[in-house]
């Protein structure tokens, strides 16, 4: 049976794809029914697209799965927009006001306005976080209806380069799938994971992804900070390949031997090794690691000054929480909660809210947490058919003058004293004459305009004609006459400055 209603979502990384297609069930869970992903390595570099076809072409054949499993069409999608330049900038925006000002709707509304005219170069705001308003020497969160002679708006604009939205719609556009809305993908991530606790006390969400690391901090329920780092779980992949081996050997050997605490055991007669796919060759657990724990701590440390520069690294009550594929590397939380001095440090393997998928689907390790989040955003029914169901009828009135209007009556058979014309038909009836009037002179009307458009057609075609004669005439040059004129006159006059 086909499923009509559903939410779909997409999720773009540095190393996947994922399509995600669920309903929202009354209790406020949700039921996923259809999931794909497609490989992104080759054309998504630092959580941004750079070659467009490749992206259009994997977005139609993940949309294609997804509604294979649907059995129906989906007609838009909610996307993550993410990627290196995302961040925050801070922005202050002042009024003086009269004395015994009652801030009102209006004037928050004009400093909003004036903060996102903000000049930026190369660069969109894409989001705005209210932080505070100060009034005087007080901060409020809501500051209609309070006195005062100055107000003071706190923003913090997440902005990135142009270039990221403007490559997102345009794959989409060559996909030919509709975007119900672009949400930006860590705050996303952030309502899927954080409590509202761990909001209100303060806390960081680190997303450790495959080609980024993301920083998230937020005090007081506001997101205060956010950023990038061009860092993350690939980096440690491409150090082994250091050791010989291919990349896909080394992705396989981080996930299942890696530990960036590691410390060998002294009493081991020889090293510990791990063997390589092939069984022909092994590598020293503590060679591997050390290379792993090496850039882990160039991450973490990182990290942790992204902490610092946001000025809440000893304001977080609540501590860290790591999510992403790249935090199920073991040791990685030891190894945060010692740099950072936090000891609340916890991974994210799953969202906040329910979802009922299988098992294959839903795999707590954090990977699939902005994917949940999504889904979880959208609002609209992304079926396709729905939307043809739900296109504004129209108006009683018009649809009865159409249908008059095409209709054709026959009265050969009547007997009644109606059967005469049509005019005798709706003499009795004038709601129904004024509509046959009206029908009439819609008809009219249209073919005046009809008649008008053909007569500026054929004006417009005898100009094209005579412009393209004169630039023939032009380009032919003069003409064998004028040429033949021209030659005696140059003979005479050469004759005459002779003598």
């Amino acid at each position: 049976m086909a499923t009509t209603e559903f939410i779909a979502a997409i999720e773009l990384g540095s190393s996947k794809i994922i399509g995600i297609a669920g309903r929202k069930k009354s209790d406020g869970s949700m039921q996923v029914l259809a999931y794909a992903q497609e490989d992104s390595s080759q054309f998504i570099r630092k959580g941004v697209v750079y070659n467009l076809d490749k992206t259009a072409q994997s977005l139609t054949s993940l949309i294609n799965r997804l509604e294979g499993e649907l059995n129906n069409s989906i007609g838009r999608v909610y996307v993550g927009i993410g990627g290196q330049s995302l961040r925050t900038i801070r922005n202050v925006v002042s009024r003086n006001l009269e004395e015994g000002t009652i801030i009102s709707e209006e004037l928050v509304s004009s400093i909003g306005d004036e903060n996102i005219a903000i000049p930026l170069i190369d660069m969109d705001v894409l989001d705005v976080a209210p932080q505070e308003y100060k009034i005087g020497n007080n901060l409020q969160a809501d500051p209609v209806g309070v006195a005062g002679n100055h107000i003071e708006g706190r923003f913090l604009n997440i902005i990135a380069r142009s270039s990221v939205k403007k490559n997102l719609e345009r794959c989409f556009e060559q996909a030919k799938i509709e975007i119900a809305d672009l949400l930006i993908a860590p705050i996303v991530t952030a309502d899927a994971v954080l409590t509202e606790t761990e909001r209100r006390s303060g806390c960081a969400l680190i997303d450790f992804g495959a080609d980024t690391t993301t920083v998230s901090v937020y005090k007081n329920n506001i997101l205060r900070f956010l950023s990038v780092l061009p860092l993350g779980g690939n980096n440690i992949t491409k150090d082994l390949t250091t050791l010989q081996i291919e990349e896909e050997e080394a992705e396989q050997l981080k996930k299942t031997y890696g530990n960036v605490v590691y410390e060998e055991d002294i009493d081991r007669e020889e090293p510990a090794a791990c063997i390589l796919a092939d069984e022909s060759r092994s590598v020293e657990l503590e060679r591997l690691n050390i290379i792993i724990e090496a850039r882990a701590e160039e991450i973490i440390t990182n990290v942790w000054n992204q902490l610092q520069l946001s000025g809440y690294d000893d304001k977080l009550l609540a501590g860290l929480i790591m999510t992403g594929g790249a935090a199920n590397l073991r040791g990685l939380d030891e190894m945060l909660r010692k740099r950072a001095k936090i000891e609340k440090v916890r991974l994210a393997k799953s969202i906040r809210n329910s979802a009922e998928a299988p098992a294959q689907v839903l795999r707590k390790d954090a990977t699939q947490n902005t994917a949940l989040g999504l889904l979880f955003e959208g609002t609209q029914n992304c079926c396709l058919c729905e939307r043809k169901t739900t296109q504004p009828q129209q108006p009683l009135q018009e649809t009865e003058e159409k249908e008059f209007s095409e209709a054709t009556f026959d009265f050969s058979d009547m007997e009644t004293p109606y059967a005469g014309s049509s005019q005798d038909m709706f003499r009795d009836d004038e709601e129904l004459r004024l509509q046959m009037e009206i029908a009439r002179k819609k008809k009219e009307e249209e073919e005046r305009l009809a008649k008008a458009a053909a007569k500026a057609a054929r004006e417009e075609e005898k100009r094209r004609k005579e412009e393209a004669k004169r630039r023939r005439k032009e380009q032919a040059g003069p003409s064998w006459i004028q040429r033949k004129i021209s030659s005696l006159t140059q003979e005479i006059f050469s004759d005459d400055n002779m003598e």
